[in-house]
């Protein structure tokens, strides 16, 4: 077989959805039906293959982005499970980054949840073609016309209903498959492996016809073939259906909405087969963009073995003491004890063995190529985010976006057998996790870990514990401000010393100028040439940025500054970088002490899920705390309340949402923006 059939026949997907949607309960169920594993692992039990780490078996929920390959009527799917819940955010966002196609996982009790909202976005971010499943059909309360209403109204998506659901609830048997006009039905005493496919009943022939002519009326829309078929009313053969269909799910017009329920492991084959008709192989997208380092031309780098090397790593992480990087190949090929060379750090690194992940069961292989997602060992400081590349061949692939943590808890080791291998644990999750930040309090001796939320620092003490045999004392958790100034302010400082032997010299004036809520904090030099040599002016930045990372009001970052060089000396022989460094960096330090600092409190987005009967508590909670209320809409047998409320407010909602609600409330909570307090 030719390697441009092999990777044609390559799926990368993801499943994506919010927390208890069923993401992990579907993957499972696809392991088990491709005979990638051979028992069905419930996530209620503890024993999903995907979620393997101890904390996801306890709290139920996935926490790190497991890759699995299986393999389905010859095609070969490669996949990642991601998280759901708002935390561990950042997993989706480097995966999704890699996915060539996603499989969107939806409650149908529950429809479109604050999460789906959150990740659908991210995937439209970047340019990812998608399918909806919409799963647990077997559930009370289950609409799966409500649902799909839900992704047009808060998705902005444009649904094309392939199935239809054979009963409901208690009832729900089987689908409807609009393509063939068929219904497949499941027997449950086979766990799904055999079913049955029929000409649909007399029941659901009228309503099955409708749905049809409705999918033909909106592909015609995006298909002048369909179009001319269907005005001069000629059948349309299944195969241009088929081909639209994937036409128009990878130009992003049209997701395809199947159904089942993967618990009662109904609809699990008919989303394999989905993902292999309409999903795109790694030829199929336009081929990623990178820029060459040296020239800065940008490089298109093409699915192909034959190609030059451009591989992106987008998840590190620390197994049984060796660093494990996940890498996706989008051009060229890997070999094992061959060098690659990466770009950002300028270095060669040593390639010692690939791996073919399944969870966290690794095999291993000789070499991998174009459109492959492997683990590989031995690079020693590759991060996540960075480009791996042949060295004659360099090439820079764009970074993955990442988010800046919310809330700190100090923490100080137990034991001092603790103490010394603290340092160390701290490091390695800080290498796996890029949303995860550490300082050490020069006051207290303590270290301060920051995250994206209280569960986050949770797994992360658990983890060190039970992975690290560490243990420590954690402090309450405390909110992560920013610093800003009101007014504009000038100031400058000279550096004039003999260190080590020699004299260093540096004068500069910086201006600080407040920026509206949102901006970036740019440095910007306005000082002619003859005033300080350009070779100064990084250091000059890197002493500005260093400083403004510490803020005079209480020591957080500062941010909706331009600062600007305005002024300046050199002597000849005497200006140094270090002068120039540690006088911007003083002269930004003054000119925030007249500033006028003040803090910017994170504001977060809160979406509460309450029976009615509560509503009015509820809303009186969110008031007491000085929560904005949005809106509140009604749903299947709750209201949902949509509210912005200070992250230093919500300490202790969990626990006040419990007691009101006799435990029927549940609610998510996302960063939304930082704001005056």
């Amino acid at each position: 077989m030719k390697k441009t059939d092999q990777i044609k026949k390559i799926r990368n997907i993801g499943i994506i959805a919010h927390i208890d949607a069923g993401k992990t309960t579907v993957t499972e169920r696809i392991l088990y039906y491709t005979g990638r594993s051979h028992k069905i692992g419930e996530v209620h039990d503890g024993e999903a293959v995907m979620d393997w780490m101890l904390d996801e078996q306890e709290r139920g929920i996935t926490i790190t982005s497991a890759v699995t390959t299986c393999h389905w009527k010859g095609g070969e799917i490669q996949i990642i499970d991601t998280p759901g819940h708002v935390d561990f955010t950042i997993e989706v966002e480097r995966s999704l980054r890699v996915l060539d196609g996603v499989v969107g996982v939806f409650c149908a009790v529950g429809g479109v949840e604050p999460q789906s909202e959150t990740v659908w976005r991210q995937a439209d971010k970047y340019f990812v073609p998608k399918i909806a499943f919409i799963n647990k059909l077997d559930r009370i309360g289950a609409n799966f016309f409500k649902t799909v209403e839900m992704m047009k109204k808060k998705l902005n998506a444009e649904p094309l209903i392939i199935q239809l659901p054979i009963g409901s609830e208690d009832d729900f048997i089987g689908v409807i498959d609009l393509l063939n006009m068929k219904q497949i039905l499941y027997h449950d005493e086979t766990r799904g492996e055999t079913f049955t496919i029929e000409e649909i009943s007399s029941d659901y022939i009228e309503r099955a016809e409708e749905y049809r002519e409705k999918l033909i009326e909106l592909l015609a829309e995006y298909d002048d073939d369909i179009m001319e078929a269907y005005l001069s009313e000629a059948p349309i053969d299944n195969t241009i259906l088929l081909a639209a269909i994937r036409k128009s799910v990878i130009d992003l017009k049209l997701v395809p909405a199947l159904c089942g329920s993967a618990l009662k492991n109904k609809g699990i084959q008919p989303l394999l087969d989905a993902i292999n008709f309409f999903l795109p192989s790694p030829l199929d997208v336009p081929p990623i963009k990178g820029i060459n380092p040296e020239t800065e031309e940008i490089i298109e780098c093409r699915a192909s073995d034959k190609e030059p090397l451009a591989a992106l790593i987008f998840k590190v992480s620390m197994s049984e003491g060796r660093k494990l990087s996940y890498l996706r190949i989008y051009s060229g090929n890997i070999k094992v004890k061959e060098d690659l060379y990466n770009p950002v750090r300028q270095k060669k690194e040593k390639l010692t063995r690939i791996l073919r992940m399944h969870a966290n069961k690794k095999e291993r292989i000789d070499r991998a190529g174009a459109g492959s997602i492997v683990g590989i060992v031995g690079l020693k400081e590759s991060s996540t985010g960075e480009t791996l590349c042949s060295e004659e061949h360099p090439v820079l692939l764009e970074k993955i976006d990442f988010y800046e943590p919310v809330i700190s808890i100090a923490v100080e080791p137990k034991t001092h057998a603790d103490q010394e291998k603290i340092d160390d644990v701290i490091e390695k999750f800080i290498a796996e996790d890029p949303t995860l930040r550490c300082k050490k309090d020069e006051d207290t001796g303590q270290i301060i870990l920051s995250g994206m939320g209280e569960l986050h620092l949770e797994v992360i003490i658990s983890r060190m514990q039970r992975e690290f045999k560490t243990s420590v004392n954690v402090g309450k958790p405390q909110v992560v401000y920013r610093e800003s100034i009101e007014r504009e302010v000038k100031a400058s400082a000279v550096f004039d010393k003999e260190v080590a032997g020699r004299h260093h010299f540096g004068e500069v004036t910086i201006r600080l100028k407040p920026l509206p809520r949102g901006s970036e904090t740019i440095f910007i030099s306005e000082l002619p040439e003859d005033k300080i040599p350009k070779i100064f002016l990084p250091a000059i930045k890197k002493g500005v940025m260093e400083a403004l990372d510490s803020g005079a009001l209480m020591g957080y970052p500062v941010v909706d500054v331009e600062a600007v060089l305005t002024g300046g000396s050199y002597k000849e022989s005497m200006g140094t970088e270090l002068a120039y460094n540690v006088c911007a960096s003083m002269a930004v330090k003054k000119a925030l002490q007249d500033g006028r600092a003040f803090l910017l409190d994170p504001v977060m987005s809160v979406e509460v899920f309450v029976p009615e009967s509560f509503t009015g508590d509820v809303i009186g909670d969110l008031n007491s705390r000085n929560g904005q209320i949005e809106s509140v809409e009604h749903q299947i047998g709750s209201q949902a309340i949509k509210a912005s409320v200070s992250l230093a407010k919500m300490f202790g909602f969990s626990t006040s949402l419990r007691s009101a609600t006799q435990g029927r409330g549940t609610f998510t909570m996302q960063f939304s923006h930082f704001d005056k307090r």
